[in-house]
């Protein structure tokens, strides 16, 4: 029975937290974008529906943040949750080339190595923009345009879903170039794949494919975004397609090496890209889980959410402060040798050399000087 008589407040209240501020149209930056919600069945816009689409605008740096576009990821799923005729949240980037890199190096360098409270304030919001992803309340798909690497594999794996243009790349940076891959990568790669897999993945630096990457399960699918002149669809040709080599061991989705790498490489250049399939699987995504009612698809996804909230909530307080002390010592190397790679012709420290000073005990200053690559 309706309680007519009851007063009741009709008027619907704001639950923003955000305007447009930390949104921009200048790279680099974040946008901010309300796309119409597409019917895979007829083609056709669902009036009164969006996808909320929160994207990193940064190609020249491949997709890497600086300080202002990690406030944009934290605005836009804030925003994206609380506007209610948005039905799903699209995190993706500009460009073919990479969804994320991780930070921006040159800030990194320039700004943050030896200043370890502001590199602080700069973590916090990094582990800021995992939590709005982790705690946003609508679902989170992953639009992986390019390369996932470092801090973007980070970001990627705290959404929901993830879908892949085939010629992506995903893996970690941080232990060759200073750096750890503890704001997400350590606390999430043991649930999307083995631990043994994980381990290896989050020290050894290697890039993965997203052939790979589906056939593990880590990705939920791998779709080509390249055609040839003929405007035939053509599969990453950096990848190997077989399905067995003479020992039996799988090399489906193992990235090939050598001069055929380089020669697909090339190839790779020339074609051409579109990005239909990769936008139908997502619009298909979205549709599917649109599909469902509201709150018991939330209740689902924040369940399994748990899970990977489990060890980063558990571990990300304690790893904003060293993460800011190391700024003063390999973070320092690390950034300064990538960011000077113009001036040196490498991207990396001397390795051995430090190992070495290391087993010999010298002081952090003697290092530096000794395994930090030197201007041509």
């Amino acid at each position: 029975m309706a309680l007519d008589w009851l007063p009741r407040d009709n008027e619907l209240k704001d639950h923003q937290l955000f305007g447009d501020e930390h949104f921009g149209t200048q790279a680099p930056c974040t946008t901010y974008e309300r796309k119409p919600f597409v019917n895979p069945k007829t083609g056709k816009h669902e009036d009164g529906l969006y996808t909320a689409w929160v994207t990193l605008n940064n190609p020249a740096q491949f997709g890497s943040y600086t300080t202002d576009m990690l406030k944009g990821i934290i605005a836009g799923m804030h925003k994206g949750s609380m506007e209610r005729d948005v039905v799903a949240i699209v995190l993706t980037s500009v460009g073919d080339k990479a969804f994320c890199t991780g930070g921006n190096t040159k800030e990194y360098a320039e700004y943050y190595t030896k200043r370890p409270m502001e590199y602080a304030h700069y973590i916090d919001l990094f582990s800021g923009s995992v939590d709005a992803i982790l705690k946003a309340r609508k679902p989170v798909i992953c639009r992986v345009n390019g390369m996932r690497i470092a801090g973007g594999q980070e970001i990627g794996q705290a959404c929901d879903f993830s879908v892949s243009a085939d010629t992506a790349a995903f893996g970690q940076a941080g232990t060759r170039h200073g750096s750890t891959p503890t704001g997400g990568s350590t606390n999430f790669l043991t649930w999307n794949m083995t631990m043994e897999r994980a381990m290896w993945q989050s020290c050894a630096n290697e890039m993965w494919s997203a052939a790979k990457m589906e056939r593990i399960g880590a990705i939920s699918k791998a779709l080509p975004i390249k055609k040839n002149d003929k405007g035939e669809w053509v599969r990453d040709p950096r990848v190997i397609t077989d399905k067995y080599v003479e020992d039996g061991e799988i090399v489906y989705g193992e990235f090939k090496t050598g001069d055929a790498f380089k020669q697909a490489k090339e190839e790779l250049k020339g074609l051409t890209t579109d990005w239909s399939k990769l936008d139908a699987f997502v619009d298909q995504m979205v549709w599917t889980l649109s599909n469902t009612t509201y709150l018991c698809l939330m209740n689902t996804i924040e369940d399994v959410r748990a899970r990977k909230k489990y060890f980063w909530d558990n571990l990300k307080s304690t790893q904003i402060y060293w993460l800011a002390a190391n700024m003063n010592t390999e973070a320092y190397l690390g950034f300064n040798a990538f960011n000077t790679s113009k001036m040196t012709g490498s991207r990396e420290i001397d390795f051995m050399t430090y190992r070495k000073l290391l087993a010999e005990g010298a002081d952090y200053d003697q290092i530096a000087e000794q395994v930090m690559p030197k201007p041509k």
